[in-house]
């Protein structure tokens, strides 16, 4: 099959939801259908429902009661894999050459159940660094223990983590990673192949022209899910040491939902809370930004940091994880080593116009190179050249 289009058949975490995976698993469906390339998606959503958008066949698959939740806009149904029999006759039509997940979710086993029964190749998508969230989380609900307990058992609980979630990724043939850190550390987790995934953005969507204020105070954004693992909470001390400096004509507005929220809203004095935005909302959230503020220390990638890029605003992030691979550091934001450096650029850019007007332009001229279609364009030669070669077959 050397230089055929693999027909692959596509289980990511996400489809409906606002969040990272969800976008790529939207704009690879997209992509599949514009370079008419066969493709079937299975996904959750509200109701079981089967879709066919030209070469696409998208087979969405509904939760049931037994479930519980990942967090407030992800689910785990434990009786997933009853859609076995649903899934399987349509994909046994389709004759899949492979099957790609994003995960170990409940949409992710039953990929991986299919590649099994199958005796095709299955990949994965790394999108999500669970160890740490698992760390995060378990520290964050435990805050009321003493602190050295707390931390022990939220140690312990990404310790596990790490090992149940290096189990699965050791199941797949090869591994795709959206950043070079964790290329490198899956290589050597799995002793797997593993190539990097490239992101884009739609740069129409996205786009300066959407800022229509022109005035009032400097605007600090975030955007993302309001969860500890986001390290939102950063925000608050962002906020209070910007004070401590004697700026005062600012405001932060918060674009996202979480369990974050309630406390986010009673330690900031001067924030904007409009919840979850889609569409040309959130284009104005974004392109009304001066800078955005993101302390994520845990993301794979930062989707919202290229489409804050896209909308002509600079951006600050810290050292750790995969926005600093989008920010060029001085040019088009700052990477930050430390919560002092995160707040003195911030500031650099309330005190900086000049500084600030040359940022927003070069960010916007390096999301243009930014493109969806090379990103899945070299997925597919990764899967051609990775399942053409003669040791592919012995793995």
């Amino acid at each position: 099959m050397s230089g055929e289009v693999r027909r692959v058949a596509f289980f990511p975490d996400a489809f409906h939801e606002v969040d990272g995976v969800a976008v790529v698993a939207r704009n690879f469906a997209a992509y599949a259908r514009q370079q008419d390339i066969p493709f079937f998606l299975v996904h959750a959503g509200p109701c079981d429902q089967v879709i066919r958008e030209g070469s696409v066949i998208r087979v969405q698959l509904r939760r049931g009661p037994i479930k519980f939740p990942l967090d407030r806009n992800h689910d785990f149904d434990l009786l997933f894999l009853r859609h076995y029999g649903r899934v399987a006759h349509l994909l046994r039509e389709f004759r899949p050459d492979m099957v790609q997940i994003t995960g170990p979710s409940d949409v992710g086993i039953l990929g991986a159940l299919f590649a099994h029964r199958l005796g095709i190749p299955l990949a994965a998508f790394w999108q999500t660094n669970l160890p740490e969230y698992a760390g995060m989380r378990t520290s964050n609900a435990l805050s009321f223990l003493p602190q050295r307990l707390a931390g022990s058992i939220s140690h312990a609980a990404q310790n596990f983590s790490l090992l149940a979630t290096t189990r699965f990724y050791k199941i797949p043939r090869f591994l795709f990673a959206p950043n070079p850190e964790i290329v490198d550390g899956l290589i050597k987790m799995t002793g797997k192949p593993c190539f990097p995934m490239g992101h884009g953005v739609d740069t129409a969507r996205f786009h300066p022209d959407f800022r229509d204020r022109h005035s009032g105070p400097f605007t600090i954004g975030y955007v993302g899910r309001l969860t500890a693992e986001k390290n939102v909470r950063h925000l608050s001390l962002l906020e209070k040491a910007l004070h401590n400096q004697g700026h005062r004509d600012f405001r932060l507005v918060i674009v996202g939902q979480g369990a974050e929220e309630a406390w986010l809203r009673q330690n900031l004095r001067h924030a904007e809370f409009p919840g979850v935005l889609t569409g040309k909302e959130l284009s104005r959230a974004y392109a009304n930004m001066d800078v955005l503020a993101f302390p994520s220390e845990t993301e794979t990638f930062g989707l919202v940091v290229l489409e804050a890029l896209s909308s002509g605003v600079a951006a600050v992030v810290t050292d750790l994880g995969g926005p600093k691979y989008t920010v060029q550091h001085g040019k088009t934001g700052y990477i930050a080593r430390n919560f002092d450096e995160f707040t003195a650029h911030v500031a650099t850019l309330m005190t900086g116009p000049d500084v600030l007007s040359s940022m927003r332009k070069a960010a916007r001229e390096y999301a243009q190179s930014s493109s969806w279609d090379v990103a899945f364009r070299n997925i597919y030669k990764a899967y051609g050249s990775h399942l053409d070669t003669p040791e592919a077959a012995t793995l």
